[in-house]
């Protein structure tokens, strides 16, 4: 794939990234990634595939760092691929864990969808940044912004569910209560990876039936369509799910 072109003699750093952006636009897959994040107003899309931001965020780390610098620090971004590109570079942008906090804690309050919150990735170089990136996330998992709270879930799943899991980890998505579908997709997403990666410390959420109805099926429903989750445990499983009633209907006497 040919990297895109950032222009030669741009009017700030923001300015070229976003003209780069542009020349890379394509109606068709803007119409196609347009239904897959509902959220996001239309035309605020240009319609660009994620391997052509990360190419564009390659070549970006590798030149000026001025041009990226004012990239990130253009907020609120006008487009949604600007967003996407935002999450894409802020994850190993910083030397220190401290800064990336820093700088995922000026953006994610401009965070609207879905995809943005879960392309972010922020590498744990040594074991110290572990215990303050969980604090971090236990923090943002009670801010009021929707999608702040989804990257934390989502970040917790993906950054805690192999050696550095604790059980205490899970009373942390367990805790959260929101009406918002994205958010408790989310936690029926994390629930149903602990279930396949650390069974034995997830199922008493399920067995005790700890969590809201709908959380609790979809977790189910997530974890039976995991190839990571035996056989016999999805059997015992689905005996677990919650009754659900069905809408009343008007009677026609």
């Amino acid at each position: 794939m040919p990297s895109p072109i950032l222009p030669a003699t741009p009017p700030n750093g923001a300015a070229s990234v976003r003209a780069c952006l542009e020349s890379l636009a394509d109606p068709d897959y803007k119409t196609f990634n347009a239904k897959l994040v509902p959220t996001v107003d239309p035309a605020t899309m240009i319609g660009i595939r994620v391997p052509r931001l990360r190419a564009l965020a390659k070549q970006l780390r590798r030149g000026d760092a001025h041009v990226v610098e004012e990239f990130l620090a253009d907020l609120p971004h006008r487009y949604f691929e600007e967003n996407m590109l935002h999450a894409i570079l802020i994850g190993d942008m910083y030397p220190s864990l401290a800064q990336t906090i820093a700088a995922l804690s000026r953006f994610l309050p401009y965070a609207d969808n879905w995809a943005v919150t879960d392309t972010i990735r922020v590498p744990i170089r040594i074991d110290a940044d572990a215990r303050a990136w969980l604090d971090q996330l236990a923090r943002w998992m009670r801010a009021d912004h929707i999608y702040t709270i989804r990257y934390a879930v989502v970040a917790l799943m993906t950054d805690f569910l192999d050696e550095r899991f604790d059980p205490a980890q899970l009373r942390l998505v367990e805790q959260i209560h929101s009406d918002d579908y994205y958010v408790n997709m989310a936690r029926a997403w994390y629930f149903a990876t602990a279930l396949a990666k650390q069974w034995g410390s997830a199922l008493p959420l399920i067995e005790q039936r700890r969590l809201d109805p709908w959380a609790h099926n979809k977790t189910i429903q997530k974890a039976c369509e995991s190839y990571r989750v035996s056989a016999g445990h999805k059997t015992m499983l689905r005996s677990l799910r919650i009754p659900q009633r069905p809408p009343r209907t008007q009677s026609t006497l």
